[in-house]
């Protein structure tokens, strides 16, 4: 109880100093293993084909247990409808602040444009899609002023489309309070990754951030972000992932499996939640085997970039053909 008091304390003074800093020390400069493939800049991968559907199952994981298929959906349900209102707060105290850090990478990626449509799925609070539309309107000043809008004017917008309700709720709770408040760009949508609710080749780009592996059938999601994106569309996905180092991975194990249960125990209230977001991360299969389920699902030039030694990956993928 004394270490996760004291991990508590340091966190804020860490907070209270700002993201931008934090940031900076720990993704610039990182060393990403590309296998002695130079594909861009940043040391991305290439990847095989693989699909987790080769055999059915009537089973499937929920964290460490084995759950019938048709009980995931409503069991994760139950997960973020009780950490809902902490959501933020304990993103904060569990990566030390660096969540913002990797979405701030997500977006720097993206690079997102004038008019752009942009899709965020399982977004939840909306962290992600309001970092998009703040660097699609400043695309579109930059534009603007220049007379040289590549979408003739018409202002980009973002959709957040989440399972849970409660989630979306404390999204528009958190979006009423920004500075983006008054933006009718952004707009929140209840529906389901597996079947979006949206028409074909809507979207220029789609983002899931931390939501993948909790949905029950990922090749069904990544078809769908297929369905709805635009032809030259880009998917970007960011999720915990492998750590190959056997140091790092003791380390981070001890951590994960001792420090943030009982921290969502005493700022949540509810560890048993923070358990099992744990033994998820630990059950998604590796930046490989993602990678080839991503290609699999019909997207192209699919690569994948390594931050913090693997604890987190970001997948990139595009659709090519209509």
């Amino acid at each position: 109880i004394k270490f996760v008091f004291f991990y508590l304390t340091m966190i804020a003074s860490v907070l209270r100093r700002g993201s931008k800093p934090i940031c900076q020390g720990f993704l610039s400069g990182m060393p990403v293993l590309a296998q002695n493939v130079k594909i861009n800049p940043y040391s991305l991968h290439q990847v095989m084909s693989y699909s987790e559907n080769s055999q059915p199952k009537h089973t499937i994981d929920f964290g460490f247990k084995e759950v019938p298929v048709d009980e995931k959906e409503s069991l994760v349900r139950q997960v973020f409808s009780s950490v809902a209102d902490k959501y933020d707060i304990m993103n904060d105290l569990m990566s030390a602040g660096l969540h913002r850090c990797w979405k701030d990478r997500l977006v720097q990626v993206l690079s997102p444009f004038s008019g752009m449509k942009h899709l965020d799925v399982a977004g939840g609070t909306g962290d992600v899609a309001m970092r998009v539309l703040r660097a699609v309107r400043t695309a579109e000043l930059e534009d603007w002023g220049r007379a040289s809008s590549s979408s003739n004017g018409e202002p980009g917008s973002v959709v957040v489309c989440d399972i849970n309700a409660e989630m979306l709720e404390a999204g528009k709770r958190k979006w009423s309070l920004s500075d983006i408040s008054e933006d009718q760009g952004l707009s929140w949508v209840q529906g389901n990754a597996e079947q979006l609710p949206f028409e074909d080749n809507t979207f220029d780009s789609y983002t899931i951030t931390f939501g993948i592996r909790n949905v029950t059938n990922r090749d069904a999601a990544l078809r769908e972000a297929l369905r709805v994106l635009k032809p030259g569309g880009r998917i970007l996905i960011l999720e915990f992932s492998q750590v190959k180092d056997p140091v790092l991975r003791q380390v981070y194990d001890l951590y994960s499996f001792n420090v943030i249960p009982a921290v969502g125990g005493l700022v949540a209230g509810d560890a048993s939640s923070y358990q099992y977001l744990v033994e998820s991360i630990r059950k998604f299969p590796d930046q490989e085997t993602f990678a080839g389920m991503i290609r699999s699902a019909g997207f192209k030039w699919v690569t994948y970039e390594n931050l913090l030694g693997g604890i987190v990956a970001m997948h990139s993928g595009f659709k090519l053909k209509a």
